[in-house]
């Protein structure tokens, strides 16, 4: 995971960071084998804040950046699409959670939760898997909501779990999933975002999904792909 930061106190004081676990039999919320958050959360350290702060040459492609875009107040968010900064962003529509959910994703086929994921929109085959567009992320409220971010990246994890055949697959959920439960070691760093913030970071690339867990109320996000430019959405951290 690479973070664009400007200024590292406001990150610390909105993320915090724990390991992630596989789902077993006795949680029948979730898909059986999904990769979820510990709970063990601590707050984020400047050490790893340091760790997790982007190069100047990083990838827009790669980067995951906390912002708040200025949109004029009661706009439609499929109005919104020309004004924020990604000639080709693209509104793919808005999910509302309700309040205490470790996860928000669920398979629509069944309504188990999914827990941490890979995004696919662009199918993307391992050597172009860093290249995909990136998601922005509005919160429109009520709530507050977090993001959470895997910090091992999409072709790192194929590569570990595919070391003959990684270069003609596509990574996958599956992917992260076998990795964990051969009980290797993945972090994850939550994210809190207030209504009005979001988050554009690469959901192709990393780990990642919604929560409300410890909120009150519930909240909506709405959501768009494009190939935004580092800094081009005002930055919050």
């Amino acid at each position: 995971m690479r973070l664009a930061i400007n200024d590292p106190r406001a990150l610390l004081g909105r993320c915090d960071d724990a390991v992630v676990r596989t789902v077993e039999d006795d949680e029948p919320d979730y898909e059986k084998g999904a990769v979820v958050p510990s709970g063990l959360w601590r707050p984020l350290t400047e050490e790893t804040g340091r760790a997790l702060t982007a190069p100047a040459w990083a990838p827009s492609s790669t980067l995951v950046e906390i912002v708040r875009p200025l949109v004029p107040i009661g706009t439609e968010p499929a109005h919104l699409t020309a004004s924020l900064g990604a000639d080709d962003s693209e509104y793919i529509g808005q999910a509302l959670a309700e309040p205490g959910m470790r996860t928000t994703t669920d398979n629509y086929r069944d309504g188990r939760l999914i827990g941490l994921h890979l995004d696919n929109w662009d199918k993307l085959t391992y050597a172009r898997k860093a290249t995909g567009r990136r998601r922005l992320a509005l919160n429109l409220g009520p709530g507050n909501r977090s993001v959470i971010l895997g910090d091992l990246d999409a072709q790192a994890v194929c590569r570990a779990v595919h070391p003959d055949s990684y270069e003609r697959r596509c990574p996958h959920t599956d992917d992260y999933r076998a990795h964990v439960a051969a009980g290797h070691t993945v972090r994850c760093v939550r994210i809190r975002l207030a209504p009005g913030e979001g988050y554009i970071a690469p959901t192709e690339y990393l780990l990642h999904d919604g929560s409300t867990e410890d909120e009150t109320l519930p909240s909506a996000m709405a959501f768009w792909l494009g190939h935004w430019n580092r800094g081009v959405l005002p930055s919050l951290v």
